[in-house]
């Protein structure tokens, strides 16, 4: 191909893409979505603005080898281990039933049992892409069902690779006899293992000769050399590209430097990936999909109903109750972006005909347009769920809770929840945690935690935790959906209890206020806080100013932070604040003119308009000192005044030779 017509396509391709994905963020479509539909649009079978999709295959690949090397970047060892259950149990049930159910419809339908797996594999992927970015704007990532969804996902990344490996195998195309099989696993083992060697020995040590040179655009070579040699060195082992670029990642994820490649991989990452979205569209055969509309559409609802049922089922193995399992469960049946480069390698193999490639290529994409709207619907359908259930996914109380009154009811064992308990223990507050997690509930009831398994937007949960004897109800998950919900709920049982409220967000204030919170701390907020705390400490700005300055921005609901230009009263009570008057410590230093005067020779009041209101000297503090009181060597003065006449009275204690004259 020329690069005049090189260049031609791939501009068709960006600025159809530009377009397109612009009218997705304004509908609030996931912009993988958008462009699958430029591809189609733009693709032979559409517009034919792109007749030969080769050049545009070539580019996609590389999209995704660097998709795998990020996969790769961030699947840490220490990651993994936080995700515990959800990741192998849930993530491995969602897999094996999925793949499962699909197996026995597809062998049922008359198809071959290799075509019949290699359809189960590509069926069972979930899109990680889309589905986090619909959680990361909804805020859901950090609820119960992000975090399962998220273990869930990450299994399926993992599983990609081993799928790839073993699709040559299925299809024939590589000898599938015991020992062969054997050898390519010893491979596959001793090329994880030279990988894990390097990762420990070499590649810190290389990478740090890189990164002392202090040039970034070397970094960024050395990233992208990582990664497309080990992608080309395991292609010509026999493996696949995407294991040699996922074995890279897990190879730099290991370093210290991680972080610093994912940041500078990932435009690359995106603009590689975007293409290959394109290029996946451009695959679809439009005639196809619309002689066989009704059929495929029929396909697409049952992908849907098998990878909830699937995902919800593993969401209730990991341990939590109905209503997470029909959120996780829709939020996971879609085919996912892995599934088009595991068909890809089955239609090179052999594995796919034209038409089962369309088939299984139009049903993953009709699921990912669906993706936004099951997502949507996910929280109505979640409560309709548990409420027809009889305890909605509730365990009975522990035998504690039938007596606890004035205790507090504390929502969610994580970090916050957990500190909490710590303190109200010490202190002897009776309390009561409720907690979705099951693995966490019988982990802290053998530590001697009181624990409740249940969902707190439900009444019955509330009801068992004893919320109309409590003295306060304490919100610390970051659950935005039910926040609200269960905030409401314990106003309506126990109007006179204080409700106390996590939130991540300032603009979450005024809905969980007018739903019945009393006290919402924001995240986004105390950060905020914490941070011009230390910035003001470090320019010696006067404890008492920046506490007034945070009391007056608490005692005003974060007005200042809400509003785009700040509360004129906020900023006016600060300005007020920073006006009044402040105290100081002034210790008399051997050449200070305090040393051997008194307070009457000084005559700060008149001169500088500062008082001395105490005097501290060795252990004893000596409250409104006697003006022929005589100042020794080490005596600190307590002296309060406006900022300015401070800054006159320090001036004037450092100087023996004269008196300033006052103002």
């Amino acid at each position: 191909m020329h690069l005049e017509e090189f260049l031609h396509e791939t501009t068709i391709v960006l600025a159809a893409s530009v377009a397109v994905v612009f009218l997705s963020a304004r509908l609030r479509l996931p912009s993988i979505v958008g462009l699958i539909l430029t591809g189609m649009l733009i693709g032979p079978t559409g517009l034919a603005l792109i007749e030969d999709a080769e050049q545009v295959e070539t580019l996609a690949e590389i999209g995704v080898v660097l998709l795998l090397f990020i996969i790769g970047l961030e699947l840490s060892i220490s990651q993994l281990k936080g995700m515990g259950r959800a990741f192998l149990l849930g993530g491995g049930a969602q897999a094996l039933l999925t793949s499962a159910v699909t197996f026995g419809v597809a062998l049922a339908g008359g198809t071959s049992w290799r075509v019949a797996l290699f359809a189960s594999w590509a069926v069972a992927l979930s899109s990680t892409a889309v589905v986090l970015k619909l959680y990361d704007q909804r805020r859901e990532t950090h609820t119960p069902q992000g975090r399962v969804v998220l273990g869930i996902l990450l299994f399926q990344d993992f599983l990609i690779v081993p799928l790839i490996v073993l699709t040559p195998v299925v299809a024939g195309t590589a000898s599938a006899s015991a020992a062969d099989l054997a050898l390519r696993f010893v491979g596959s083992l001793a090329a994880i293992a030279a990988v894990a060697v390097v990762a420990r020995f070499v590649m810190p040590k290389l990478l740090d000769q890189l990164v002392g040179v202090k040039v970034r655009e070397l970094f960024v070579l050395a990233s992208l050399l990582i990664c497309l040699a080990l992608a080309w060195f395991t292609h010509s082992l026999g493996f696949s590209l995407a294991l040699g670029a996922f074995l890279a990642g897990i190879l730099v994820s290991e370093t210290e430097y991680s972080h610093q490649a994912v940041a500078d991989i990932v435009p690359f990452r995106d603009v590689f990936a975007s293409i290959f979205f394109v290029s996946v569209g451009m695959l679809v055969d439009l005639s196809f999909a619309m002689t066989r509309l009704p059929l495929l559409l029929g396909l697409a609802a049952a992908v849907v109903v098998v990878k909830s049922l699937a995902a919800g089922v593993a969401a209730r193995l990991v341990g939590y109750p109905l209503r997470i399992a029909v959120l996780s469960g829709l939020a996971l049946a879609q085919i996912g972006e892995f599934s088009f480069v595991l068909m890809e390698v089955g239609r090179a193999n052999g594995l796919l005909g034209d038409e089962m490639f369309q088939t299984l290529l139009v049903t993953a994409v009709l699921t990912l347009l669906a993706t936004p709207m099951l997502i949507r619907a996910a929280p109505v359908l979640g409560e309709r769920a548990a409420s027809w259930t009889a305890r909605g996914a509730s365990d009975e109380p522990p035998e504690e809770s039938r007596a606890l009154s004035s205790h507090v009811i504390i929502v969610g064992y994580g970090l916050n929840g957990s500190l909490l308990c710590r303190v109200l223990s010490e202190a002897r507050i009776p309390y009561i945690v409720i907690e979705l997690n099951g693995a966490t509930v019988r982990e802290a009831r053998k530590a001697g935690v009181p624990m409740l398994f249940g969902d707190a937007s439900r009444r019955e949960i509330l009801e068992h935790a004893g919320v109309e004897r409590a003295n306060a109800v304490v919100f610390a998950i970051s659950d935005v959906a039910v926040i609200p919900r269960g905030v409401r709920l314990v106003r309506e049982l126990n109007p006179a209890a204080g409700i106390i409220v996590r939130s991540r967000m300032v603009q979450d204030i005024e809905p969980l206020r007018d739903a019945g919170a009393d006290e919402v701390v924001t995240e986004e907020f105390e950060s905020a806080i914490e941070i011009f705390t230390l910035v003001l400490e470090r320019f010696h700005v006067p404890r008492n100013i920046i506490r007034a300055q945070v009391r007056v921005l608490r005692g005003e609901g974060y007005r200042a932070m809400r509003s785009p230009s700040g509360s004129r009263d906020v900023s006016d009570a600060v300005l007020e604040v920073l006006e009044a008057g402040t105290s100081e410590i002034y210790r008399v230093g051997e050449s200070s003119r305090a040393a051997g005067s008194t307070l009457r020779d000084l005559d700060l009041r008149r001169i500088c308009g500062a008082s001395v209101i105490a005097v501290v000297r060795g252990e004893k503090a000596f409250p409104n000192p006697s003006a022929e009181m005589i100042l020794e060597t080490g005596d600190c003065l307590v002296l309060v005044g406006s900022h300015g006449e401070i800054d006159q009275a320090l001036v004037c204690l450092d100087r023996r030779d004269e008196i300033l004259s006052a103002p």
